[in-house]
């Protein structure tokens, strides 16, 4: 892509929006350079190439939500059958690491649509609710990849995650109301206090983070 001053005026707006620099730019087109085989876009079969979501226990749900246009910002729901690099960047974003130079509302921005991106990974019916059926099927692939955890022990471990996530919601609901699943304002509580501004961020060339993401 040559020097910063090479850079298409469209990708410099884009570049602004996701905050990469162009050093950062030219390394992420060379990356999908090599996921596509030189195409312009990219399809679901490229990542089989990525070693470390081989066996990722949800590495469907890494792959499906970079074709999620939620997380591409291009519709409320549906899946795109391919993406080209601007959808790549604008993805990848969401994996950017913190700066230094972040003041406490920028970061709670950036920390939300870290967030969303996460809500979006449980939020299969793209409702806009993790119902408790949602949630425990994440747990359930996650717990999966543990080859020493029995299928009891497994269900008593996602069982009372569920139950956990659901208490932090419940304060909410009115006596006669029913708790039909977990909000995106539900799924920040939940997550308070947890450090996904440093877990959920990638290596430029080699992407190792993305195997992470959970």
């Amino acid at each position: 892509m040559g020097s910063a001053q090479s850079v298409p005026p469209e990708m410099r707006a884009l570049a602004e929006r996701t905050g990469f620099t162009s050093e950062q730019i030219e390394q992420l087109h060379r990356r999908f350079k090599q996921l596509s085989h030189n195409r312009k876009t990219i399809r679901k079969e490229d990542f089989d190439t990525i070693p470390d979501l081989e066996f990722n226990p949800i590495r469907a749900r890494i792959v499906h939500a970079f074709f999620d246009k939620r997380n591409l910002r291009k519709a409320p729901a549906g899946l795109a059958e391919e993406i080209n690099f601007e959808d790549f960047l604008t993805i990848m974003s969401y994996f950017r690491p913190i700066e230094m130079d972040m003041d406490e509302e920028r970061l709670e921005s950036f920390r939300k649509e870290k967030l969303k991106f996460l809500f979006h990974m449980y939020d299969a019916d793209y409702d806009g609710i993790i119902t408790l059926q949602e949630y425990k099927n994440v747990l359930d692939e996650l717990m999966s990849g543990n080859p020493h955890l029995e299928k009891e022990s497994l269900r008593a471990i996602a069982e009372g995650a569920m139950l956990e996530a659901a208490s932090a919601c419940m304060a909410r609901t009115g006596p006669d109301e029913v708790y039909e699943g977990i909000t995106f304002e539900d799924f920040l509580k939940v997550w308070k206090g947890i450090d996904i501004e440093t877990k959920m961020h990638v290596r430029f060339l080699t992407m190792e983070a993305i195997a992470h993401c959970y």
